[in-house]
């Protein structure tokens, strides 16, 4: 019983993990970490990202125009970008390892503690990979506020406000360390015992064929 908890949670925490890592890497080329609202003539919504900025009007729709030079954008901008960029390599670092060190891929007998610290370096990557998704959005987000409750500009002064990648950002961080977690517990919560290696290997691989069966064909 206590095999089946841990392939289920290697499999909920590389199913979280991968999704932190899909969604840091939306994240990343979203051009929506902040919005503007100007009611004028025509209805029109500024939208800033890492990479470009963009305008959407009612009658002309969505233009967007990437930034002339890096070292001109702001500061919470240019960390963002490579913290960003350091997130989506250290996520994919993670799936790589991890990967390996599941009990449901055949990789020999004599190896099982090997795949556990393979498991363990992989959620150590995916911790990295949360924090360094969670520092950006949240700097961003945090720098948002401060201008926007800032005295000194005039209240008829348009705001800038939270966009749809700051919380993307927020969920794919605590994705990325959830799942980072659950492999680590999978990794040092469940001991295999080394007396019987043939044994536990045999029943972890029926183990991993009875869920691959079970996804395969549901019952009705």
């Amino acid at each position: 019983m206590a095999l089946v908890f841990r392939v289920a949670m290697q499999f909920v925490g590389i199913l979280l993990s991968l999704l932190g890592w899909v969604l840091s890497i939306i994240t990343t080329y979203l051009p929506h970490w902040k919005n503007l609202n100007l009611d004028l003539n025509e209805m029109e919504n500024w939208t800033v990202g890492l990479w470009q900025t963009c305008v959407t009007q009612e009658e002309v729709g969505m233009q967007c125009k990437d930034f002339d030079s890096f070292l001109a954008l702001p500061a919470e901008l240019r960390i963002s970008r490579i913290l960003m960029f350091l997130s989506n390599g250290l996520g994919f670092l993670g799936l790589l390892v991890s990967g390996f060190g599941l009990d449901c891929l055949r990789i020999g007998e004599r190896q099982q503690d090997v795949k556990k610290r393979l498991l363990i370096l992989g959620g150590i990557l995916f911790w990295a990979a949360g924090v360094t998704a969670l520092a950006p959005v949240s700097w961003v987000a945090h720098r948002t506020v401060q201008e926007f409750w800032d005295e000194t500009i005039p209240e008829i002064v348009p705001r800038w406000e939270f966009g749809e990648a700051l919380f993307i950002g927020w969920f794919a961080g605590f994705s990325l360390l959830l799942g980072g977690c659950l492999l680590n517990w999978a990794a040092c919560g469940t001991q295999v015992p080394l007396a019987s290696g043939h044994y536990a290997v045999a029943e972890m691989q029926t183990q991993c064929s009875h869920l691959e069966n079970g996804t395969a064909n549901p019952s009705v």
